[in-house]
Formats: C-alpha cells, structure tokens, sequence
C-alpha cells in the first residue's frame, strides 16, 4: 500500500515483462506522482513512459483485447464492468467509425483520484488510450472533464501537445501505420454528464441527459458509432498491464477484483490525500495509513465509495473494498472515495447535504427522481428544522422505494442510498431529531388551535 505523500521506491512495474509479482507494497498507478516534473513528457521517457505502448502496437489489436481479459481488470469508475469484455463488445469490420471516451468528469461527492492522476501523471493517460483506441480500432479520442478543473485541463491540453510533437499521436504513430487523434473537452459542470449517455450527448452539444439502453454505447454512442467509455484510472492501468502481464497484475487485489487501486480518503483523518493499495485493502488498514483519526475521535459512519453507496460503520472496519466485498456487506465500492465522519456528526444533517446534491443535480429527464429528490430535501430540512415528526422517517423510506430502480438512470437510485443506510444504521438519531421537538411542537399546534 502506498501513500502518494511517501511513494517510497518506484520499482519496475513491468518487471521485465515476465509476469513476476512485484510487491503489494510498492506503487504502481502511483509511481511517478512524486518525481519532478512528473506531468511531463521527458519525466515520463524517464520512467518507462511509452515503452508499453511500442510493444502495444507491435502486437495484434485482438491480442491486446484478450490480455485486458485475461488480467481481470475491471472498470474504475464505480459499476466494474470487466474492461476486456468491454472493449470485445465493440463490432469490427461494420464499416462505422469507431471512438474512445474517457470519462473525466469526476463529480461525485467525496471522489477525486482523477484529477490528482491527471494532474501528475496525464501521459500514463494518454498512453492508455492509444493503446486502447488501437485494440478497438479507433482513429478518434475525447477526453471530458470536469469544467471546474481548470488547472487540469491545462495540464492536460499540454500533455496532448506534447505527444503530438513527439509522435505518440497523429497519424502513423511510431511508424506502426495507426492514426489517433485526441481532443480534451470541458464539461460545463453538470454532474449528470458522469452517466455515461449523458456525457455522449454532452460531448454532441446537446443538453446532458441520459439515453434511453438498449441501444448500448459499444454498438451505437458517440455520433451513433461504436464507442468505449472508460474511466481515467482505468484507461491509466493499461499501460502497466501491458508491461507487466496478466500474472503479474493479477498478483495483486483479489481474485475477482485484481490489480491496485487509488482510495481517497477524506474527512476526520490525520493526513487526507490519494492512498494507492491493492484491491480488498479495508478501512482498518487505510486508517492507519491516513495517521488515524483525527484528534483521535472515535468513528462513527463513512462511505466506501462516495455518497450514493450506502453507508457503512464503524463495525464495517475489515470489510474488503472490493468489488465482491463491499457488496456482500451491504454496499458497493464506487469510487472508492472514502469519507470517514467521525462522532461529532448529525447522520441526518450530513444526509440532507448529500441530499440536496442529489436534487440540485437531476437533470429532470425522469418524474421518480426529479420529484422524489425535491420531496426528500423538504423531508429531512423540516427534521433538521425542528418540525418534523416519526412518520417523516416512513415517509422517507417510502419515497426512496418509489426511486429506487425506476428512475432512468442511477442518479436517482444513488441518491437513495444514503438515507436508506442511515436509517438503517442510525434510526434513533431520526427518531431522536423529531422527539427533541415534539412538545414544542404540541404547544404550538395547540395555540393554534385556540386560536381558531
């Protein structure tokens, strides 16, 4: 496990080639994040930048396909979608354009792995997606940002410079005869565009709102072609897949969630930042690389990966973050952006936050969510007001289950997750908030009534 603040010895992701196991202790997403100049193009020769991407392209597209299979690496954006099966999807020889879409716009609250990648690493990026564009034979790449991140998308308008001059995109790259070209696009700052449909439509200059599945990207996205959508982490984890080998990366994480894994962790913790870990790493260990919490209060709730995944507690401390683990305890990994709360937080205060997120952005394509988001917010201001009552607690929970799984796309279903497992977990905290005010409450039902 790594802290990017102390990376410690770099070592050879590759180890040759020869798929040995390097040590889950040393960095490999994170390798370069500390090295000077690391976001440039001659720190990244330096440090085995686009070695990967040579024997990319001297290999057959299908090749480079079956070994993202074969390493198991799943996609890093929240649902894990195996990459490999991914990018099999796309149809060949069916005369259309193909596209490769990185999904940048890295909006979720507490997330924020990829824009620290980007900013010190944007080269592991684009080489991955040249390799990646080659394997779906695609001759056109789009990066979309997060509009707000204005020093990453400088930092990422000159990396694509500087790899264009250097021959690593534009037409026949390396003498290998393969075309790519790169374009990074701002988003406008909708939260929406993360959904993958709604970035497509985004990145066409229409408003951001999510398709209507099937169809499905791999057969008709981006200008109605076959199009990948990848996450920044994912697309930065080829290159060293390629160097390194399927053994090698399954060696680290675990069997159905292989590889390393960038957590961010946040809140009440000592040293907050980007902890590199292989898969299944748990928040006891996490912890402990975050110098514990702060001022040594005690914990109380955190999310394993952003605000829509449910919660968790303190009794969920050696759960595997994973895929399969967070899962069978009762969540899902996401992001993997770990906000930890400690004892000092209102659960419904820190809900309703959540919450008016979650309505301020719904796009309103679909009724469940932009009605159920509008009527939770009022539910739990009320309560945190003082004028709420115990029957708000069902009213909440009967709200959620008319959003859960009916609205068009997951904003909806994730912003249901936090006030489910708060309640959940911290029910009497509800309870506590409505009788707290109740005779209150009483008094001034009964003046009114005298007074009619």
């Amino acid at each position: 496990m790594t802290n990017t603040a102390n990376p410690g010895n770099p070592g050879n992701p590759g180890n040759g080639g020869d798929g040995r196991a390097t040590s889950p202790l040393t960095p490999v997403l994170t390798r370069r994040w500390l090295s000077p100049r690391s976001w440039t193009l001659r720190t990244y020769e330096q440090l085995e930048g686009y070695v990967a991407l040579r024997r990319a392209l001297a290999a057959h597209p299908d090749q480079l396909i079956q070994l993202i299979k074969d390493s198991g690496l799943r996609g890093r954006g929240g649902a894990g979608f195996p990459t490999g099966l991914k990018w099999g999807f796309i149809p060949q020889n069916d005369g259309k354009p193909h596209y490769l879409v990185v999904n940048a716009d890295e909006g979720e609250p507490g997330t924020c792995k990829d824009v620290p990648l980007m900013m010190a690493d944007p080269h592991s990026l684009i080489e991955g997606i040249v390799i990646a564009s080659y394997a779906i034979r695609a001759n056109f790449a789009a990066i979309y940002v997060r509009g707000e991140v204005l020093h990453c998308i400088r930092r990422l308008h000159a990396a694509v410079r500087e790899a264009y001059d250097a021959g690593y995109l534009g037409r026949n790259i390396l003498g290998s005869g393969f075309d790519l070209d790169v374009v990074v696009h701002a988003g406008a700052g909708a939260y929406i565009c993360g959904e993958e449909t709604a970035l497509l439509d985004s990145l066409e200059g229409k408003r951001g709102q999510p398709r209507l599945k099937p169809p499905f990207p791999a057969t008709e996205g981006l200008y109605a072609s076959p199009t990948v959508v990848n996450n920044v982490e994912t697309i930065a984890s080829v290159p060293y897949v390629v160097l390194g080998g399927a053994p090698w990366f399954r060696a680290m994480g675990t069997e159905k969630s292989p590889g390393p894994k960038i957590y961010s962790i946040s809140g009440h913790v000592e040293r907050p930042g980007q902890y590199e870990a292989p898969m299944g790493a748990t928040l006891r260990e996490l912890l402990e690389l975050a110098g514990g919490m702060k001022g040594g209060v005690p914990l109380k709730f955190w999310t394993p990966g952003g605000s829509s995944t449910p919660l968790f507690t303190r009794e969920h401390l050696d759960v595997p973050l994973d895929f399969e683990g967070a899962a069978a305890a009762g969540s899902m990994l996401g992001t993997t952006a770990v906000q930890v709360f400690n004892e000092t937080v209102s659960v419904p205060w820190a809900v309703m936050k959540w919450t008016e997120f979650y309505k301020h952005e719904s796009c309103g394509k679909c009724t469940p969510c932009r009605e159920g988001t509008y009527w939770l917010v009022q539910i739990l201001r009320r309560m945190l007001a003082g004028e709420g009552t115990p029957a708000d607690i069902e009213t909440l929970l009967d709200i959620c289950d008319n959003i859960l799984g009916r609205s068009f796309c997951a904003l909806g279903d994730g912003a249901t997750s936090p006030i489910t497992s708060a309640i959940r977990y911290f029910r009497h905290e509800f309870v506590e908030l409505c009788e707290r005010n109740q005779p209150a409450r009483q008094a001034t039902e009964t003046a009114l009534a005298g007074a009619h």
